[in-house]
Parts: structure tokens; sequence; C-alpha cells
């Protein structure tokens, strides 16, 4: 295949991908920065409103309400910075992470369904997809 063709290849896997991320977050009932801010609070661990803001690519000043609206529904708490006194780090609470697995559990209902829609029991595509897909994201 030609450099080219790869390419094309590339942009294709590109868009599919990105296209079923969206359709299966429309099943979110989180905003979708809310939902960042929990995600990365799960994954990474306690973060400042900077972190966060950095982390999820938005203003400092639109993490700073999210944030607060976070810690008002009891899905994060704030805690004092252990070296920078000036600064506040948020972390997931029981609230939040069940919060953030309901709205997963959702997207992955969705994709569930659609596989058993389109493909029944012969699923041996989508595992086989799946694998391609482990190696292309383990890449370094």
């Amino acid at each position: 295949m030609s450099s080219r063709g790869y390419l094309e290849l590339g942009e294709e896997l590109r868009t599919v991908v990105g296209e079923l991320v969206r359709r299966a977050r429309a099943t979110d009932e989180l905003p979708a920065n809310h939902a960042a801010a929990l995600g990365h609070l799960d994954r990474s661990g306690p973060a400042t409103i900077a972190e966060l803001a950095h982390a999820c690519h938005i203003r400092h000043q639109s993490m700073t309400a999210i944030v607060h609206q976070i810690a008002e529904r009891g899905e994060a708490t704030a805690e004092p910075h252990p070296t920078d006194r000036r600064a506040v780090l948020y972390r997931l609470t029981a609230v939040g992470r069940t919060e953030l697995e309901r709205d997963r559990h959702l997207r992955a209902r969705w994709l569930a369904q659609c596989i058993e829609d389109e493909f029944g029991d012969d699923t041996q595509g989508i595992e086989d997809a799946l694998q391609v897909l482990r190696r292309l994201r383990d890449r370094t």
C-alpha cells in the first residue's frame, strides 16, 4: 500500500472512531465538561482547577464553575494542596464515582445494543478489531 493509502486509511479510522465516540456520548446524562472533569479525577487522582482545565482543554474560569458545581453536588471534595498553600486539590468522592460509572455504563449499554443488533452472536469481527485497536493504542 502506498503512503497515501495509509494516510487515507488513518483518516478514515480517525473519523469513524471519533464519530462512534460522539454517538456513544449522546447517551450521557452528565454535561460533557462535567464528565471530563470527573473522568480526569478518576483516572489521575486529585487535581487543582488549573490541572483540570489543562487536562480538559478548557479555560480556567470555565473549569472553576464546573468544579464548584461538582463540589456542590457532592461529587468531589476540596482539600488543601500538600505543597502549595495557595492551591486546592479536588478529589473524586463515592458519589462522583457513581455518577461517572452510570454515564460510562449508559455508553457501554448503547454500544452493546448496537453490537447485538448488527452482529448477533457473530462478534468475532468486533473482537478482531479490538485487538487491532489495542495494538495501535499501545504503540509508542
